[in-house]
């Protein structure tokens, strides 16, 4: 069954358990029994295509210790931010989306920190990474941030920002950030310091 579900939301379609029922012979009242409910199914979807992703990229990133999290979290992030079967399921029911992706009570962000606290653990344990707070706390922080970042506060201009989104995780994780500026910041920085290096003109703020 889930691997019908994959497919359904892989796709960008809308997950519909009446469709999915219908093609394993089942009724929708076996599905909710063995799941509680659609946000459930499509949550375990969620959590193993997160699980792919990290390991993944995990096993792409050769550094260890604090630099190779954050490069790994970096990488899932940008990811998660250009994922069309998540933009998608934002854009089919928002609300409903947010509340089954970054709620505590929901079926995606316990597990994701789960799924984020053995990485810190297994750094931890290869003695290659000294956190500065417990692993389950900084786990959850990282997850918490991700959500914030990367679904929510759209309205301020935040969403899918995974370059300030590493900047903070850095600071976490007990790295210097690397953050990689986009054409248009490194054109304004340029202006900027060019205005700064021009010489003061009568009257203008710069000459008092």
């Amino acid at each position: 069954m889930l691997r019908l579900v994959r497919e359904q939301f892989l796709a960008g379609q809308r997950v519909d358990l009446t469709v999915v029922a219908r093609e394993l012979g089942l009724g929708r009242a076996t599905i909710y029994r063995w799941f509680g409910s659609r946000d459930g199914v499509l949550g375990d979807v969620i959590v193993d295509e997160l699980q792919l992703l990290l390991d993944r990229h995990r096993s792409r990133v050769r550094q260890r210790g604090a630099k190779g999290l954050l490069e790994v979290f970096d990488r899932v992030n940008r990811a998660l931010s250009r994922s069309q079967p998540l933009r998608r399921l934002l854009e089919q029911a928002r609300e409903a989306a947010l509340r089954m992706l970054t709620s505590g009570g929901g079926p995606v962000q316990s597990r994701a920190v789960e799924a984020i606290q053995a990485l810190i653990d297994r750094e931890v344990s290869d003695g290659r990474y000294d956190p500065p707070a417990d692993t389950s706390t900084l786990a959850y922080a990282i997850v918490r941030l991700a959500d914030a970042f990367l679904y929510n506060d759209a309205a301020v201009g935040i969403r899918g920002d995974w370059e300030r989104l590493r900047q903070v995780e850095a600071a976490l994780l007990g790295v210097p950030a690397t953050a990689r500026r986009s054409p248009a910041a490194k054109t304004a920085r340029t202006e900027r310091a060019g205005e700064r290096s021009r010489p003061a003109r009568a009257g203008h703020p710069g000459s008092r």
